[in-house]
Order: C-alpha cells, then sequence, then structure tokens
C-alpha cells in the first residue's frame, strides 16, 4: 500500500507539474500574442486592403498599406473580385479558440493583421522566373491578404487563367469551395456514375458546387436544404431534394454511397445509418462553437472509422494550380455555374463577413472591386 501511495503521489506530482508549465506556456504566449498595427511607417507604395488589429468584425478597417512587389517566382495581380468563406469569419473571431494555440494564429490577437483568400483579377507585372503568365492575362485562384487591392500569389502554386467566358465574380468564388467540393467528391468519395450521393447543406458555398459536381460526375444527387432553397438545389441539377423542416434524411428508406456533410447536424451513427455497406461519410463542416467545434467530431469520426466497414472522416482542400483549371473548364462548359447571393463593395467587407456568419447565404458572397 506503501509503494502504491507514492506512486499516486509520484503521478500527481507529475500531473501538477505539466498543468503548471502548460499554463505559464500559455500565459507567456497570450501577452506575446501582438502585431505591428500601429508601429508601422506610412506606405511609400500605398494601396487599400481590409485589416484587423484585434479579434472581432467590428475591428475590420479599410487602411491603406504597402503595396506589394512580387518576387522572382510571384506576380502581382490587380484584384477585380474577391470572395468571403466561413474560413475567413473563423479567423477574424479567432475561433474555435483552440485554433489560436494549435494553428498559432494569435492567441490575444491576430499575428496575421490580413484577410480573404479567394481573388479573381488582372496580372499587371511578373517575377523574370515566370514564363506561364504575362501582364495583361486574366487570373484567379488563392492567396491569403486577398481582400486588398493587390494580391502576389506565386505563379506554381494556387493561381490560374480565366476562361474568357467566366465573369471575374464567379472566378473569384471558386477557390476554396469548388475546390473543396471537387476534392471530397472525385478524390475522397471516389464518385463513380451511376452511385448514389446525399449533400447535407445543398444550398450552401460548397453545397451549390457539390451538387453540380456530382451531377458532372454522373451521379444520382439528393440535396438536404431548406424550404426557401428547394427550387434553387433543384436548378443545379439534384435529381432528388430534402425539405430539412419536413422531412428527416436519416429517417428514410434510402442508402447512398457517398454522404457528403457540410453542416454536421445530425449524429454520426445516424449518418452512418443511410450509407451503404462500403459507403463513405466525408465531413466538410460542422456546427462551430467558440472553444473546441467541430474538432471533437472530427475525432469521433476517426475513432468510429476503426470498428466499421464505412470509411468515415474530415476533408481537408489542397488548393492546385490544376484543379483550379478543371474548374475553370467545367464553367466555360457550362457543366458548373457559380451560385452568388450577395455582392458587396470592397468597403463594405465587414458587413459581408456578418451575414456570412449568420449561416443563411446561398452560394456565395463576394466582394467588387470598383
Amino acid at each position: 500500500m506503501k509503494v502504491l501511495r507514492r506512486i499516486l503521489k509520484w503521478i500527481s506530482g507529475v500531473v501538477l507539474i505539466v498543468l503548471l508549465l502548460a499554463f505559464i506556456w500559455v500565459f507567456i504566449a497570450y501577452w506575446r500574442s501582438t502585431n505591428d498595427c500601429g508601429h508601422t511607417a506610412a506606405p511609400a507604395n500605398p494601396m487599400k486592403a481590409i485589416v484587423y488589429c484585434d479579434y472581432g468584425v467590428a475591428n475590420l478597417k479599410l487602411e491603406e498599406i504597402e503595396k506589394p512587389v512580387p518576387n522572382d517566382d510571384q506576380l502581382l495581380v490587380r484584384v477585380r473580385a474577391a470572395s468571403v468563406n466561413p474560413y475567413d469569419w473563423h479567423f477574424v473571431e479567432g475561433t474555435p479558440y483552440v485554433m489560436r494555440a494549435i494553428a498559432g494564429v494569435g492567441l490575444r490577437k491576430p499575428k496575421d493583421i490580413r484577410l480573404g483568400v479567394d481573388f479573381a483579377g488582372t496580372v499587371e507585372a511578373v517575377g523574370k522566373n515566370v514564363t506561364q503568365f504575362k501582364p495583361g492575362d486574366e487570373v484567379f485562384g488563392g492567396r491569403g491578404g486577398a481582400f486588398a487591392e493587390y494580391v502576389c500569389p506565386r505563379a506554381a502554386r494556387a493561381v490560374a487563367l480565366k476562361p474568357a467566358s467566366v465573369s471575374f465574380e464567379d472566378a473569384a468564388s471558386v477557390n476554396i469551395a469548388g475546390i473543396t467540393a471537387l476534392q471530397a467528391l472525385r478524390d475522397k468519395g471516389k464518385v463513380q456514375a451511376g452511385q448514389k450521393v446525399l449533400i447535407n447543406g445543398a444550398s450552401g458555398g460548397v453545397g451549390t458546387f457539390a451538387v453540380q459536381i456530382a451531377k458532372s460526375l454522373g451521379a444520382d444527387v439528393t440535396g438536404v436544404c431548406s424550404t426557401r432553397n428547394v427550387d434553387l438545389v433543384k436548378s443545379l441539377g439534384a435529381d432528388h431534394v430534402i425539405d430539412y423542416t419536413k422531412e428527416d434524411f436519416t429517417k428514410g428508406g434510402q442508402r447512398y454511397d457517398v454522404l457528403l456533410d457540410n453542416v454536421g447536424n445530425r449524429s454520426l451513427s445516424e449518418c452512418r445509418s443511410v450509407l451503404n455497406p462500403q459507403g463513405k461519410y466525408i465531413m466538410i463542416g460542422g456546427e462551430s462553437g467558440r472553444w473546441l467545434d467541430p474538432l471533437p467530431r472530427m475525432i469521433a469520426a476517426r475513432v468510429m472509422a476503426r470498428f466499421v466497414r464505412q470509411e468515415m472522416g474530415m476533408m481537408l482542400a489542397h488548393v492546385t494550380k490544376e484543379d483550379l483549371t478543371t474548374l475553370g473548364d467545367l464553367m466555360q462548359s457550362g457543366k458548373v455555374t457559380p451560385v452568388i447571393d450577395r455582392r458587396y463593395k470592397f468597403s463594405e467587407v465587414p458587413a459581408a463577413i456578418r451575414y456570412l456568419e449568420q449561416g443563411h447565404a446561398r452560394g456565395k458572397v463576394v466582394i467588387t472591386f470598383e
């Protein structure tokens, strides 16, 4: 008994030390988490951009900062349109809070004061190593700090030529939402012609792309949405539409080969119950809390996958030039048409993010630059 007490006492001591060190680390990280807002000289070559020195939509400001200069492998792109994603407002609010520590975005204040990712615009200059683009080219893709008059993406990464028949606004809506839908269905879901695909949250940014991409892959598509969006989802090509205010898709008799979940409003067990024996559950989004969500659901899906026949898991997109080009081709052929809910001016980015945060956007919210 004495030996056991000593062991328990030793373990308790170790745990207390670990907790104390963790507290000290968080305390130091919190107070070191800052940014250079208010400490920079006036820009010599200014451009306008959306910045935020503290978390919260109320702290977004349109200010003049230094215009970027492309390095040898970059393009200088004048932004003509951008789009807003849940990704953006997560960074604006700094939620879930665990993200501030794990992702290193800043515990007390945001480390990176720039916002926006999706863009479309016109190339104004290229680095000396860039051969695939030239000034005057119309391009689209993804680059941090896209809520600005100019961005400098790397030529070999997330940027592609915009088809002439596609507007800047449509092209700007593609990067995160379109690629997420494409890779989830084609790569993660391995959707084949004739398979049954259910898209939970079919009227949102990813959902509207997913319905159209699944149809282009030859799938039989069922979309789940609210009453006001039923006609929209039908118009995108869905073979069947479930109004979740009237029917619970987990209670029906239909079974699916792939379930793309943009919402996370049903338990994993309920979602698994509507899958075929070899079906795939792909989690894209989920109900987001301020502390951990959707991390627990992600972990639960990985654990469940070890004990069931169906594939269960989270999917994170990886933006590539090739997939941007694929989406450009789909738009040019008419197989995919971006759904744009609202358009906001550059100065109205805070209002655009507030609207998206409400969770009722149909398709994409776009920022236009005059």
